[in-house]
């Protein structure tokens, strides 16, 4: 398989550093920005005719405004942000043909806390259309591959992010997650993916217009201290004042917590073997480290997976309806096979939206309770290892494709609809090599815990790199 993988890792600028390194490098002038802008620009070049994993480059800016890095925590390390997000005098595309993207005149809501952090931006990153896929496959284009393997699907819809994170073209980049789309590319890439809970960030400018706002913002990353050291940053620029402050969470904690284990998935399916084994090898670790870990079941039904489809549907029909408001000359017949699909799917069922947004609306009720009795949940984030190209196509047809992706995505929207945190992390692998990710999930507000677990995990069972 190795013929297969692509990285970047050279001896440069770059080196072998995490953002934290780097930052701290650059600040105390032991590393030039503009030289470590210079040696990041490289890496996507090298690495970018293989996986098709940038939307649009701005290079040449990146390395002039490295000459005076923004300040902040991570002030001068390179970085991405997901195509879906606007960045001033950058098109924001969204994955989609049915428009020409125009450069935006602004910073969005969510780029301005995101670059707060110091950020040195190299461009955007690829994402499926809209999001809505968990893929990063086009129907008319190259899809974005796995670095780990070229053949294999590098999830979605933060694919671009992961596949340049992983590959090491830069340490951190941008993610939003709707559905799982910083948790499913993290799993598949083997990255750290956070998703914060709903309102400890910056709303972005469509998520708030949401009924149930299903989107989280966030970073995908190769360290858990990198992925905390940007939630400290982010906190400098806005904190909602509902959840306790994160601060610089720098290590695992001393007590010892009470896990629930989910093996059974959201749509009933069975879990792959491989899944498997990594989430039970997590486990026996788990309890070495003195942690009690015990089954639990997910207050919920086929009903949620039927009510999370409406309302996805939903999504794609508000798409199609308003995609004017992106740009006058929106054209819906370009939109791709499963955003249409989605759409007629809602079409067909819109009378049970209502019902479906009020069962949606209270699930953070019964997801809250679960914690009443454990401070973590651990499951598998998918429900099997990472899948080919082509197995999760927008050309496929639809109903085959959303059969899949049902099937596939089968722990990660929980969060979104009840608005918990959630975090993969790689702890598992098959046996062609190709990562798995464990999924932690904690009580609205509880970020600490998952990261304080996370550098626990790290440590004993170090993230295996791609160029070793």
């Amino acid at each position: 398989m190795t013929e297969n993988r692509v990285h970047a890792f050279t001896d440069d600028a770059l080196g072998e550093h995490d953002a934290v390194e780097l930052a701290e490098l650059i600040r105390r002038r032991e590393l030039d920005p503009v030289e470590v802008a210079q040696a990041a620009v490289a890496r996507v070049e090298k690495v970018n005719p293989k996986l098709n994993a940038v939307e649009f480059a701005a290079f040449e800016r990146a390395v002039e405004s490295a000459a005076t890095p923004a300040p902040g925590l991570l002030s001068g390390v390179p970085f991405f942000v997901k195509d879906n997000t606007d960045v001033a005098d950058m098109p924001t595309g969204n994955g989609t043909d049915a428009y020409v993207p125009r450069k935006a005149r602004r910073h969005g809501r969510v780029a301005k806390q995101l670059l707060s952090a110091g950020f040195t931006v190299l461009g955007k990153s690829t994402l499926p259309e809209f999001g809505l896929n968990a893929s990063t496959e086009f129907a008319r284009r190259e899809p974005t591959r796995n670095p780990w393997n070229t053949e294999y699907s590098v999830g979605a819809s933060s694919g671009g992010s992961a596949a340049l994170v992983a590959s090491g073209a830069v340490p951190i980049a941008h993610a939003n997650d709707g559905g799982g789309s910083i948790r499913i590319p993290a799993a598949v890439n083997g990255l750290v993916g956070l998703k914060p809970t709903r309102g400890r960030h910056v709303d972005g400018e469509q998520a708030r217009t949401m009924p149930v706002n299903l989107v989280s913002e966030g970073v995908l990353t190769r360290t858990v201290r990198d992925t905390a050291a940007f939630w400290a940053a982010a906190e400098q620029y806005w904190r909602n004042p509902r959840y306790p402050a994160l601060g610089m969470v720098s290590g695992p904690a001393d007590r010892r917590l009470h896990i629930g284990l989910v093996t059974r998935s959201i749509t009933d399916v069975e879990v792959d073997g491989p899944t498997s084994d990594a989430v039970q090898d997590t486990v026996a670790l788990l309890e070495k480290l003195g942690h009690t870990v015990e089954p639990v079941d997910l207050p919920l039904g086929e009903q949620f997976v039927d009510d999370f489809i409406t309302y996805w549907g939903f999504l794609a029909f508000t798409i199609s309806a308003f995609g004017k408001t992106f740009d006058r000359a929106f054209d819906s017949s370009k939109l791709d096979g499963f955003t249409r699909g989605l759409r007629r799917r809602y079409q067909r069922a819109m009378h049970r939206f209502p019902s479906a947004l009020y069962r949606l609306s209270k699930i953070k009720n019964e997801y809250a309770r679960m914690f009443e009795r454990y401070h973590v949940i651990v499951s598998p984030v998918l429900a099997h290892s990472t899948p080919k190209l082509g197995y999760l196509s927008p050309t496929l047809p639809f109903d085959e494709l959303l059969d899949r992706l049902i099937k596939y995505v089968a722990f990660t929207p929980l969060n979104n609809v009840a608005g918990g945190p959630a975090m993969s992390l790689p702890l598992g692998q098959t046996a062609e090599g190709m990562p798995i990710g464990v999924h932690f999930t904690a009580t609205h507000g509880d970020e600490r815990t998952l990261l304080e677990l996370a550098y626990e995990l790290e440590a004993e069972r170090p993230f295996r790199r791609i160029h070793d």
